[in-house]
């Protein structure tokens, strides 16, 4: 696993974006440091506003990064 991981659940219902996302921090054995997910924003915000809540108290998540592109979320799982 590389230290900046992107995840693209584009067309996924919550749960299984949250599955895919929950099984990414699942393998990652401290190699990580970021992972970016890519959900969209043109077709709705439902998976953008699940990913920021439910993530935001993850416990793996230090923090979430909100960039320019709205349709990409960074979880910030640990500083570089």
């Amino acid at each position: 696993m590389r230290a900046f991981e992107e995840i693209d659940v584009h067309n996924m219902t919550k749960s299984q974006a949250q599955t895919a996302i929950d099984a990414m921090l699942r393998r990652n054995k401290g190699e990580m440091c970021r992972l970016t997910v890519i959900h969209g924003f043109h077709g709705g915000t439902v998976l953008r506003d699940f990913v920021r809540a439910h993530y935001k108290k993850h416990p793996q998540v230090k923090r979430i990064e909100l960039g320019l592109n709205q349709g990409e979320t960074t979880l910030i799982i640990r500083e570089l």
